[in-house]
């Protein structure tokens, strides 16, 4: 009797251990995801304080400095939709492990860049890196939490913890260009891809594959030629002219391009952009919403980071002090958005938000060389409060308007198309700074103002026009 106690003990013992150390693997591999997921978006806000030293190192104008933003965004937005279908194919833990490698060694390709095409040319693989992490790690993470609540939870933290590092990225980057150079900026991610990489490949396990997913590379080919030239077109339009024949054939390249990717993609039977989404109306609506609000937001942070070094003269560090009010007024708004949103409604509430952080551009209208950072704060937390208000019942409208099984697609349609916006409004913006820089911001402002107004009403009017009877 005594030694059967004994055996039923030790099975007991092993049973604990082995949820134990269950436990353990899935919470390192959140650990791991959430690396994945914060050093995609510290190097979207990172860069932007470099800016001015790399191109006093490098050389080149602002069109070069556009495309060190731009190609990185470019690529994340392009191959974000096919990354996901690839992990489905072949496993979402090797592909996010690849994603990985290619992201810390792009990072050193930037951070050993001799000059501005090859950081430009690193930026676009690092680009593609980021596009394999995200979609792969979300689906990691469903993979590893199977109750439904814990997931949430778990994508609570993953999401939380790239929005620290989003707001980290100035102050993180001010700081170690001040106290080493802008290259440090991307070695900063050698440590941190390879503890992601270990940390996944020991506790992280294998999503089943799905060998009959297709990757849709004609498409994929499409999407990036067209968004490649419409972003070329609007960069070099700065330097060259409206009217220049080679900006006209990119804008004309871009529209044929995307032509073809439309017709392709509605007769692949397996598309990356299932057009059928956008037979849901508030899906179409809340896309073309993530589009505008990045056009503005993104654009103007870019013009910004350069207002403050070239115009005002601060300094890496100052400028990346100048940016954490901004993109920390992110994180507690995104806390509020929920409840206000059950108060009056998701949709109302996007609408406040776009209102907010227009009223916040227009405020700045009056911005000069010389005006106190004190003067301008209260209106750049205005235009990062709206951002913050607006995206949470921005994300939860869009998955709640398509059918569960399809809600992965749904968000990497959003997120891809809010890229989207961050390249168009980067290429826009820095066009209009060629010339004239405080003059560039003004117009900016007046646009990014227009362009939220416009947002607003897209989905304040589009919402309502919904609830009618037919």
């Amino acid at each position: 009797m005594r030694a059967n106690t004994i055996k039923y003990e030790s099975f007991d013992d092993a049973k604990g251990a082995t949820r134990a150390a269950s436990r353990l693997a899935i919470s390192v591999t959140l650990a791991a995801m959430s690396l994945g997921y914060g050093v995609v978006q510290l190097d979207v806000t990172i860069v932007n304080t470099a800016l001015d030293a790399m191109g006093r190192t490098l050389g080149g104008g602002v069109a070069e400095l556009q495309w060190v933003v731009s190609a990185y965004t470019i690529a994340f937005a392009a191959f974000i939709l096919t990354a996901g279908a690839l992990g489905d194919r072949i496993g979402a833990k090797r592909v996010f492990m690849a994603g990985f490698a290619i992201f810390t060694a792009a990072s050193l390709a930037c951070a050993l860049s001799p000059n501005a095409i090859v950081l430009i040319g690193a930026r676009l693989v690092q680009g593609l890196a980021a596009a394999i992490l995200v979609p792969n790690s979300l689906a990691l993470l469903n993979h590893a939490y199977t109750d439904d609540r814990e997931r949430g939870r778990a994508v609570a933290v993953w999401a939380a913890g790239a929005s620290v590092a989003l707001t980290a990225g100035p102050l993180v980057g001010g700081a170690l260009i001040t106290l080493v150079g802008w290259r440090a900026i991307f070695l900063v991610n050698l440590p941190i891809g390879l503890m992601g990489l270990w940390l996944t490949w020991r506790y992280a396990s294998e999503t089943t594959r799905a060998p009959s997913r297709e990757i849709d590379l004609p498409g994929q080919l499409a999407a990036i030629g067209a968004l490649g030239a419409l972003a070329g077109a609007i960069i070099e339009a700065g330097a060259l002219g409206w009217d220049h024949p080679a900006v006209i054939g990119a804008f004309i390249a871009a529209a044929v391009l995307a032509v073809s990717f439309v017709w392709r993609e509605s007769r692949t039977a397996q598309p990356m952009l299932p057009l059928s989404l956008f037979g849901h109306r508030l899906f179409t609506l809340t896309t073309i919403v993530g589009l505008l609000v990045n056009i503005a937001i993104y654009g103007l942070i870019f013009v910004l980071s350069l207002y403050f070094q070239r115009i005002n003269g601060l300094s890496a560090w100052w400028t990346g002090l100048a940016f954490v009010p901004m993109l920390g007024a992110v994180l507690p708004v995104n806390l509020l958005a929920p409840r206000l949103a059950e108060r009056i409604g998701p949709c109302p509430t996007i609408v406040v938000g776009a209102c907010i952080s227009a009223l916040g551009c227009l405020g700045l209208l009056w911005i000069e060389a010389g005006t106190s950072y004190w003067a301008i704060c209260a209106q750049l937390i205005a235009i990062s409060g709206g951002l913050g208000l607006l995206v949470p019942p921005l994300t939860s409208t869009l998955l709640g308007s398509v059918e569960k099984a399809r809600s992965g697609i749904a968000a990497g349609v959003l997120n891809a198309t809010r890229q989207t916006g961050s390249v168009l409004g980067v290429a826009l913006f820095g066009s209009l700074i060629a010339g004239e820089l405080v003059r560039g911001l003004h117009l900016a402002l007046v646009i990014s103002a227009v362009v939220l107004l416009l947002a607003a009403a897209t989905i304040g009017l589009g919402a309502r026009a919904r609830g009618r009877p037919t």
